[in-house]
Formats: C-alpha cells, structure tokens, sequence
C-alpha cells in the first residue's frame, strides 16, 4: 500500500486581472439582498449598457507535480508572489485549481489566514466545535482535546466572546491551537504565524515539531529560514508558479537564495521618503571585494551604499541590523561613533563603510539603512534594504560551509582565551543538587 498522502499532477491555477472588486471579510444574506436590489437599480438607470473591461490571464500556479509521503515535514519557500498561498489553498480545497488534479489522503486541518474557517458571529467556543466539525470529528473527539486547546490559545476569559470582536494576535492563537490539537493527519500552516509575538511564534514551533514526531504530516510556509530549517526536512522551492527545486531542505534554501538579485534597488526605490536624500542601492560585499549574499561570521562587515543628497547640512548615515523576528540588533552611525556626515555639496555619492567584525550566529538577518539630521530626526528610512545569510561557521578561524546549520541567538559567544579547567582535589563539601546525581573521587 503507498504511503503518498498528497499527490499533485500538472496543477495549474489561472486568474483573470484588470478588474477590481470591493472585498468583504464575510457576507450575511442581508448583504447578498442589499447588494443584489443596488445592482438592479443601477442596471435599471444604464438601460442595457454594459462597461467592457479589458481582463488579463495570470497564472499563479503552472505545471505544479509533486507527491508528499506520510509523515514528511516538509517547507514551501519562494518570493512574495511565487504561489505558495495559492497552492496551499487548492490543497486546502479552498481554490479548485484550473488545471491539473490533486489527490490527498487523510484529513486536512488548514491555517492560511486570521479567520480562515472561522465565523465571526460565534463564540470561541462555537467555533472550537464547528472547526471539529468541518474536520469530520465527533463531538466526544473535540471535548477530549477542548481544555488542552483553550489552555494553548490563552483565551479563556474570552471563550464565550464573539471572535470578530478579538485581536488579530486572539484570533490566530485559538485557529492555531484548533487546527494543530484536533489530530489531522496534514497539517498545513502558512505565514500566518508573524502575526503572533515571539513567544506564542516559539510555542507554535514546538508544537509543530511534536505534531511531525507523531507521524502526522506538516505542509509548513515561511519566509523564516531558520524555522524552515530547524522544522522542515524536506522542502519545496516555488519560482514564478512553478517548482524550480524539491528535495533536501539544506539544497532548497541554497538555491533559493542563490536565486535573489544582490544587485535588486526596487525594494529601496519604493520605500524612502526622504526630504534631503535619496538611497538608491545597498550591497554586502565580501572579503574578495564581490557583491555577496553570505556574510562569514568573525570577519570584517563591509557595505557599499549608493545615495542622493542635496547637500543639507548635518545629515549622518545609520544602519540597523534586524534579525529575522524583526528585533534590532546593532547599530552603525557614521556620525554617533566617528563624527562624519554626509557631504555637503548636492551630488550623487557611493560609500564604502567598513564595519569591525560581528560574530553573528547562523542565519537569515536584513539591514535596515536610514539617514537622520543632527539634533532633529530622522530623514529617510529603508527597512529591509538587503538581506543576507550567515552560513553556519567557526568565528574563530572564518571557516565555513552551506550546511545551514542555524545556532541559537544572534550573537555568537566567543570565548578570549581557551577555557582553562583546574582539578580540585576536596569533594567533601560539594552540594549534591539532586538524589539523581553523584560524584566519585578516583
């Protein structure tokens, strides 16, 4: 018997653009009747007119196969755009697809957005039973995990509260626990999980991990890394609707990262705002001197930042390194630690910063670059003007590798000098922490 629990052939899915349409997070039949009587009354006004619009064909997803087998962990992972929501959602039967056919074994719990599956009129416990429910579990099923998933969510003084009336952070916290406690054989989770604080982030992992060990399956979208990494086994790399890489997780994020344009400024482009300058491009450049994406943990850190100014007076360059949860890390300014400003003539302007070495863990960081006047503010600010991957490696000698091995923290500890250990002869007097553990002199 085949152990494949999700089997997908040739799928395709295609979308008609050009047009717009009020969207509505859910509708009541006193809306479908108020829209429908509005619709009549504008098509009584026009006559028999209608209002041609030119529509364009997209394909989110083309030429889509793969099989999952029971029990993988594995991660999704691609560019904003790639069509990884959209293939979880025609996995979900969220979305019928265009083309193509799925065939999937088992149940299938899905959190794909705050509020997927969930009615806002109903309580938090209503929706608890209804999710069960949909689920195809019998009532006994879901009273037996209901303590353990209120517990998880920690919303019991909300329980008996409408969810359309809880925060994002409520919403997503009891959808989680509901998908994740009522035992689906495929777990399918997407970004959703950002919206929660690091803590609750922290739990969600954990709890995925103990849902794979009991070989369930997990289908897992993160533009995370180092989650992908530390959860996933294997892992599924989306480009332009297609698969462009499946196999080894490790692989896939090499590829994937491989893939980004170092040399891409539409991100910085779109972003600033600023009165008197103008960042126009930013790149990590390595011990070589070449444009890079890697950054070696332990060595010099130098950037080449391209940029427009007016030449106002007083105006300083800072830059923020951001780790993967959004939390800031450092910081670099040219005028609080060496006094220099930016030039102040009008030009067009590139500069060299060479930073001294940072012994960064391994994994996924941004840097965020701003220029601020003296003594009033800042001017511009770019978030996520790059980013890059600190590959695991020893800080001490600038070894390194593309195992992706992702440490703990941002910072790695390095120790001065070599620990010195000295014997001590005198165990009388040591205090024995527990019953489970002795000491023996030899």
């Amino acid at each position: 018997m085949s152990d494949t629990v999700i089997r997908v052939e040739k799928l395709g899915k295609k979308y008609a653009i050009g047009q717009q349409q009020e969207k509505q997070q859910y509708t009541a039949l006193r809306d479908v009747i108020a829209n429908g009587s509005k619709g009549f009354v504008k098509r009584f006004r026009r006559g028999s007119q209608t209002e041609d619009r030119t529509k364009e064909d997209f394909w989110a997803l083309k030429d889509v196969s793969f099989e999952i087998k029971q029990g993988d962990r594995v991660g999704i992972i691609g560019r904003n755009g790639a069509g990884k929501s959209t293939l979880l959602k025609i996995l979900s039967r969220i979305t019928e697809p265009t083309e193509g056919r799925i065939s999937i074994k088992g149940r299938v719990a899905s959190l794909l957005e705050v509020g997927t599956g969930f009615h806002p009129e109903l309580t938090g416990r209503e929706n608890i039973y209804l999710n069960g429910a949909i689920l195809g579990m019998e009532r006994r099923e879901i009273h037996r995990k209901f303590d353990e998933i209120v517990t998880f969510a920690e919303v019991e003084r909300f329980l008996d509260t409408p969810v359309k009336r809880y925060s994002s952070g409520m919403y997503v916290r009891l959808a989680f626990a509901v998908a994740a406690h009522l035992e689906p054989e495929i777990l399918i989770v997407d970004e959703v999980l950002a919206v929660g604080d690091a803590q609750f982030q922290k739990k969600c992992l954990g709890k995925l991990e103990d849902v794979s060990r009991e070989g369930r399956t997990v289908l897992f979208v993160s533009h995370n890394m180092a989650a992908i990494k530390s959860l996933t086994s294997k892992c599924c790399f989306l480009d332009c609707g297609s698969v462009s890489f499946l196999g080894e997780t490790d692989r896939a994020i090499e590829k994937f990262m491989g893939c980004l344009d170092i040399n891409d400024d539409s991100n910085i482009r779109e972003k600033q705002k600023g009165q008197h300058t103008k960042v126009l491009r930013c790149t990590l450049i390595n011990v070589s001197g070449e444009p890079s994406q890697y950054y070696t943990s332990g060595q010099i850190f130098s950037l080449e930042i391209e940029f427009y100014t007016n030449g106002f007076r007083g105006l300083s360059l800072e830059v923020f390194l951001v780790g993967v949860a959004g939390e800031k890390i450092a910081l670099a300014s040219t005028e609080q630690f060496h006094q220099v400003t930016l030039p102040c003539e009008a030009g067009h302007y590139q500069c060299n910063l060479n930073l001294q070495p940072l012994y960064l863990a391994s994994g996924s960081y941004s840097l965020d670059l701003a220029t601020s006047i003296s003594n009033v503010g800042w001017d511009s600010i770019v978030e996520s003007a790059i980013s890059f991957e600190v590959p695991y490696s020893n800080p001490t000698n600038g070894s390194w590798d593309f195992k992706y091995s992702y440490g703990y923290g941002a910072i790695a500890m390095v120790c001065a000098d070599k620990p010195i250990f000295r014997a001590i002869d005198d165990l009388n007097n040591v205090a024995v922490p527990d019953d489970n553990f002795s000491l023996q002199a030899k």
